[in-house]
């Protein structure tokens, strides 16, 4: 009893000591992007104390001694979310995915390919985004003890909301590995061969502590693919114990599929057909279109070794792309921005993300949807739309706020970044 109590005042104590600590100001917005509503709001007032939005307010309501950030020249935004990352892994252009994959498996040691993910998230809060989704390809469970680091504030970094390994059928995405060798592909997959090993697996990634699941209902270039028995286990399971289960799919069949078996989201899509698109609207299973601008293509294809110019292949593609976005909003799947952005284009690996907005806008996506599915919609289909993603009474202040015209000049103003707050605290602060 006399622990116990020692216990209790030691924690009242600190509660005292944290609340004492808490910071109050108010920021002045220009414009303000409701992100819920998909619209924005003349001269409001954000009232923050801590890490938490206490109120959106008119300018009269501001105390006459209260700390303001003046923001009256900017558009304010909730934080930015890229709902498709892997902070763990990095692959040159001109790299095989495979075998970069398995030098990083063999070679490398987890803790360097944990400090060098603490060095690139950091990148991410530089261009506003303050929340990812680590989908995979992070060894065991070290996109996990990145969030956990992140959290209690020993590395700077967006809020990670982390899968551990992808759960997929032999093989996983490492194709061409001997017989002998599979077990380098269970150091980056969870591996399932039944119903029953499918439940235990969403298990043990729940036992290690992941905001979601992740799953590869195909393995393209590898011919495996999980069953739909298979996944309906893994939704079912991971439903049970509030996980959203998200899949990696690049055909239709893998898609439809995983939609039959009720995921979530699917991730990719790039061959969706319109029933499967269909069927996802109904389910209200939202879409990551991984899309790449013509920028970034080009500066890829150089790298590699490649002239751009002479892959006639690639209009194709962004006409293929293109078409695929535009057709799912019109069946009315939800659209979330994910970048997928892995690849050393020699820029950080945040600008590296960002350029998934200047991919949507270019196949012709009006600027408040982007902003939206990079917001509200992506933060909805967490299941934590009233914490991030938006700017509401209750949610985390993550703010960030940009100079110029956001629905008129979208690219250039996004890029033109002032002001970045993630959970309170303030990681840029630019000057008008």
């Amino acid at each position: 009893m006399k622990a116990f109590l020692i216990y209790m005042l030691l924690m009242i104590g600190y509660t005292i000591n944290v609340s004492s600590q808490e910071k109050e100001f108010y920021l002045q917005a220009g414009l303000l992007y409701d992100s819920q509503e998909n619209i924005m709001l003349e001269n409001r007032v954000i009232h923050v104390i801590g890490n938490k939005i206490q109120s959106i307010e008119d300018p009269e309501k501001i105390p006459v001694d209260a700390e303001v950030i003046d923001l009256g020249e900017y558009t304010v935004l909730p934080g930015l979310i890229d709902a498709h990352t892997h902070v763990l892994f990095s692959q040159e252009p001109q790299d095989d995915f495979t075998e970069e994959s398995i030098a990083t498996l063999v070679l490398e040691n987890p803790a360097l390919r944990t400090l060098r993910g603490a060095k690139s998230v950091k990148s991410y809060l530089d261009v506003g985004i303050t929340s990812i989704k680590d989908l995979g390809n992070s060894g065991l469970f070290l996109d996990v003890a990145l969030r956990d680091a992140i959290n209690e504030g020993t590395v700077d970094g967006p809020r990670i909301f982390a899968s551990g390994p992808i759960i997929g059928a032999p093989g996983g995405q490492l194709y061409g590995v001997s017989h002998e060798h599979q077990d380098l592909v269970g150091l980056e997959y969870r591996i399932i061969t039944s119903v029953a090993d499918a439940k235990n697996a969403v298990r043990e990634h729940v036992n290690q502590k992941v905001d979601i699941i992740k799953i590869c209902a195909d393995n393209l270039p590898n011919n495996t693919r999980l069953t739909v028995d298979e996944m309906k286990a893994i939704v079912e399971t991971a439903h049970s114990y509030d996980l959203t289960v998200t899949a990696h799919s690049v055909t239709n069949q893998s898609a439809w599929e995983a939609a039959t078996a009720g995921v979530d989201g699917i991730e990719h899509g790039f061959n969706l057909a319109d029933s499967t698109l269909a069927l996802m609207a109904q389910k209200n299973i939202y879409l990551v279109p991984t899309e790449n601008s013509r920028a970034y293509m080009h500066s890829y294809y150089k790298l590699s070794g490649s002239n751009p110019e002479e892959l006639t292949w690639l209009n194709r593609y962004f006409e293929n792309s293109k078409n695929r976005l535009l057709r799912a909003i019109k069946n009315g799947v939800p659209i979330v921005a994910g970048s997928d952005n892995y690849t050393d284009i020699r820029i950080p690996r945040g600008a590296s993300s960002r350029d998934m907005f200047r991919a949507y806008y270019e196949a012709g996506m009006k600027p408040l949807d982007i902003l939206q599915a990079a917001t509200f919609v992506s933060a909805k289909h967490l299941n934590k739309e009233n914490e991030i993603g938006i700017l509401k009474p209750g949610s985390f202040a993550d703010i960030i706020a940009v100079k110029g015209d956001l629905e008129n000049d979208f690219l250039n103003t996004l890029e033109n970044l002032a002001f970045v707050m993630k959970n309170g605290k303030i990681y840029l602060e630019k000057s008008n």
